[in-house]
């Protein structure tokens, strides 16, 4: 689908596309249900500010139409199929450049997109990371699926203070998976209850960072948009994508890969 993937938000970001850009790897940042806007652009400019030298775009997924921010939270069929063209652009983009990172970077309902990209990722074709920020998602979403196609991991960014948006809000209106419920960007992922060591293992690659009151040095003071501010995605974010570039060629199964996150995430 044509369009769906630009480089600007009223500002431009045309110089964090460029073909060396490319050949570095790709982090591709999926906006809220509002669509692109200065919270993303910020979240680029952060990334660079902080010494990210992959190309760095920003996915609409979203519908233009009037009323279109319940359409983007409620739609799921058709964010299924945003989802999938999200896929599709991977997969080409790998084609050009193999074995180069990819990183997604979802926002609230945009989280929601970037898992279910992952979830339909082939089996030979691996997301380098998922980082999730204020995710729309409801608390016992099933991330197996997304899990098994992931090499880095999943970095789950949530705050309890935002409880109005992700609390009420997501109670109301649902998540982007339809529950009516307190969405994984206030309370985190819930782990399922499992005897299978295999499943157990699979979940050490989520790595759930909630927010604390330290971060508020770095301009995030535990609110939805928080994590979008350019002074925390360059010393909290930045660090963890270039961290990672090197992953697609290192063995997936590498048994100290939670650890090294966790100790680089604790850190940030």
């Amino acid at each position: 689908m044509i369009g769906l993937l630009q480089s600007g938000v009223g500002c431009s970001l045309a110089d964090l596309d460029t073909p060396q850009r490319r050949d570095n790897g790709l982090v591709i940042i999926l906006p809220g249900i509002e669509g692109p806007s200065p919270w993303n652009y910020n979240l680029a400019r952060g990334l660079a500010d902080g010494g990210v030298r992959n190309s760095v775009q920003i996915y609409d997924w979203g519908t233009r139409i009037p009323g279109g921010m319940l359409i983007n939270l409620a739609h799921y069929e058709r964010n299924r199929a945003m989802a999938a063209s999200l896929r599709d652009y991977i997969l080409e983009y790998r084609r050009a450049n193999p074995s180069r990172a990819v990183h997604l970077i979802g926002h609230s309902g945009g989280a929601g997109i970037a898992v279910m990209a992952a979830e339909m990722m082939p089996e030979n074709e691996r997301i380098t990371t998922l980082i999730l920020l204020a995710a729309a998602l409801s608390p016992d979403y099933d991330l197996r699926p997304a899990l098994r196609n992931v090499s880095g991991g999943i970095f789950n960014y949530y705050s309890k203070l935002d409880a109005a948006l992700l609390g009420v809000g997501t109670s109301v209106a649902g998540t982007i998976d339809r529950q009516h419920t307190m969405a994984a960007g206030a309370v985190g992922f819930r782990r399922p209850t499992t005897s299978d060591p295999s499943e157990r293992d699979l979940y050490r690659k989520l790595h759930q960072v909630e927010w604390r009151p330290t971060m508020q040095r770095y301009g995030h003071i535990g609110d939805h948009m928080g994590w979008s501010d350019r002074n925390f995605v360059k010393h909290y974010l930045a660090p963890l994508v270039i961290e990672f570039n090197s992953w697609p060629s290192r063995p997936i199964s590498d048994p100290d890969a939670p650890e090294r996150a966790s100790t680089l995430i604790a850190d940030g």
